[in-house]
């Protein structure tokens, strides 16, 4: 079993879109856990019409505390063999989790499956592709490619963490794959993952390309421009803090 476990915090009227995607999946053995992170009046009311679409729905409530806590509040519950921390805003092709699975059950050693994906602009209208690469440890520690959305053995997951305000995917993945600190600074791997090299899933943008920057707006000169040099420092210092803890030396922008 799949347990899906999917972090709400508002935003009501993607949840219809995003939950119809999962009831086409291929794949069935699932289990869905919704967690609210203390949404509105707007997304309790749709608790009762969406658990009676599902036989195997779990609704969780709590005060709002980001959604890495909703996140471990939701693997607290988790019963499935392997998890996936399916975002409120990602709508999955039918074979997205079966094909997830697939490449897990042909890589035993892996811990995790990962893939390319779509991110929506402008009403959705306009897609831009978000590709991963094959899995390296060292690219990893870099930059990461790899999404929050990601099907991973329930036996390997580990919590997220609830202290830090982004870069919460890629402090995931390189707690997991980092065996220890000293394994680490030795170039040594831990948990590994395996890419599956489609494109399955869309992310719901905002409407807008308002929440995104392309890559170069974080080079000289263009990092210092008004109107980006904020954002730019604000992304800088949280990936800091994430390099920090995992004694990462080299700030790669």
């Amino acid at each position: 079993m799949i347990s899906i476990i999917i972090p709400i915090y508002n935003r009501v009227n993607l949840l219809p879109r995003v939950l119809e995607s999962i009831k086409n999946q291929t794949y069935k053995n699932l289990e869905i856990i919704i967690v609210d992170d203390g949404s509105g009046q707007e997304v309790k009311s749709q608790k009762s019409k969406v658990k009676s679409q599902f036989d195997n729905l779990l609704w969780i409530e709590q005060e709002n505390r980001g959604a890495p806590s909703a996140r471990n509040r939701g693997l607290e519950e988790a019963k499935g063999e392997c998890v996936i921390f399916w975002d409120a805003d990602i709508i999955g092709k039918p074979e997205m989790l079966e094909k997830l699975k697939k490449q897990l059950d042909n890589n035993p050693t892996a811990s995790f499956s990962y893939c390319n994906y779509y991110l929506s602009f402008i009403f959705y209208f306009l897609l831009k592709k978000i590709p991963a690469c094959k899995f390296d440890f060292k690219k990893l520690r870099e930059n990461n490619f790899i999404h929050s959305t990601s099907l991973i053995r329930r036996k390997d997951v580990v919590k997220w963490d609830e202290s830090l305000k982004r870069f919460q995917d890629w402090d995931l993945w390189l707690s997991m794959t980092e065996s220890s600190s000293a394994k680490a600074m030795a170039g040594k791997e831990g948990k590994t993952g395996v890419w599956v090299d489609e494109y399955l899933f869309t992310i719901l943008g905002g409407g807008t390309m308002s929440g995104w920057l392309p890559r170069i707006a974080y080079k000289v000169p263009f990092k210092w421009l008004p109107g980006i040099s904020k954002r730019v420092r604000e992304y800088e210092d949280a990936k800091k803090v994430v390099l920090k803890k995992h004694k990462i030396s080299t700030i790669t922008s």
